[in-house]
């Protein structure tokens, strides 16, 4: 299981990368591999509002069907078109091209999510 240094992570299995003051979230590699082939990603528009704690994006796979937590409340800034033509990207490169949005908002709460060696023992 991967799990990069430098990015957060929360207890639903996301990761946040802070860059420029904005948040970019995914899902982690632990997640991808509990959900099986993902085949359908739901996200919101650009300038939809997301709070903290409140599912932002629905995930299908062959499994189940998953939600998507905000880490922080803000504005969507940008949302990954990549994932609605090609869902199936999160499975190949959960930290890479498969991010999901980028918040604009305050970034202050990120710094009490885990960092990877907490996530790594969360995740065992």
């Amino acid at each position: 299981m991967q799990i990069p240094e430098g990015l957060r992570y929360t207890e639903n299995h996301e990761w946040v990368a802070v860059e420029d003051g904005m948040a970019r979230i995914g899902i982690t590699d632990y997640a991808q591999d509990a959900l099986g082939d993902v085949v359908f990603v739901d996200l919101p528009e650009e300038g939809t509002e997301v709070t903290l704690g409140e599912p932002f994006a629905e995930i299908e796979s062959t499994k189940s069907v998953a939600d998507v937590y905000a880490p922080i409340s803000g504005t969507v800034a940008a949302v990954n078109g990549l994932l609605v033509d090609s869902p199936e990207i999160i499975n190949r490169d959960p930290y890479g091209d498969s991010w999901f949005i980028v918040i604009d908002g305050d970034t202050g709460p990120i710094d009490q999510l885990m960092d990877a060696g907490a996530y790594a023992d969360f995740c065992d």
